[in-house]
């Protein structure tokens, strides 16, 4: 990236920072960089911002912990905003929440609650709170998760043999959750599955 390239006059040396979770798509935050936060974020990889209250470059998360790991950056076609990808390390907002839009109102993409689903999964599987069901199938052992989805694999098939959509989406939904854990309990992710797929369809 050409930091010298981009539109630093048109708002007094700052330029917008969309901030986008890189794992479930939902936007963040916003805030503003000039050059030196830029560079600093390209460096260090910590998202880094322009405060235009207190006049002085901070990084996300140095008082409260909660950062910002950049993925990536884009920069739009006038070349005056950013779009930061970023995996944050605890709530984003000040205010305790997710993201700074909308408290914790649900404004991620539909498709991103696969993810939420997988971080839910993660949780149980560092957590292992007693009486939950994704515990006790990951104790249980990879043999009897790989079982699992082996059964609801046919019981999806026959439901859609049958034309019981509605049984059909159930089973579905079984179906995907129970791949989700056994993917935990073998160390592999859905980003990893979606690779596969992307690289199959051509990238």
């Amino acid at each position: 990236m050409n930091i010298d390239a981009l539109a630093w006059g048109k708002m007094g040396s700052l330029i917008p920072a969309i901030v986008q979770d890189a794992f479930d798509g939902r936007v963040l935050m916003q805030g503003y960089m000039n050059k030196q936060a830029l560079d600093i974020t390209l460096d260090t990889g910590r998202v880094t911002f322009w405060s235009r209250s207190r006049k002085c470059v901070w990084t996300k998360g140095e008082t409260s912990g909660n950062t910002l790991d950049l993925v990536e950056v884009h920069v739009d076609c006038d070349g005056d905003s950013l779009l930061v990808r970023a995996r944050p390390e605890g709530p984003t907002c000040h205010l305790g929440t997710a993201t700074c839009f909308d408290g914790e109102g649900n404004i991620a993409p539909e498709l991103a609650f696969l993810a939420e689903l997988e971080r839910v999964i993660a949780r149980r599987d560092e957590q292992r709170p007693e009486g939950s069901y994704t515990t006790a199938l990951l104790e249980s052992g990879v043999k009897r998760i790989a079982q699992k989805v082996g059964e609801e694999g046919v019981e999806t098939a026959l439901a859609a043999v049958a034309g019981d959509d509605e049984e059909l989406l159930n089973e579905s939904a079984d179906l995907l959750y129970h791949l989700l854990v056994l993917l935990r309990s073998r160390r592999q992710e859905l980003g990893s599955l979606i690779e596969v797929l992307k690289q199959r369809h051509g990238g």
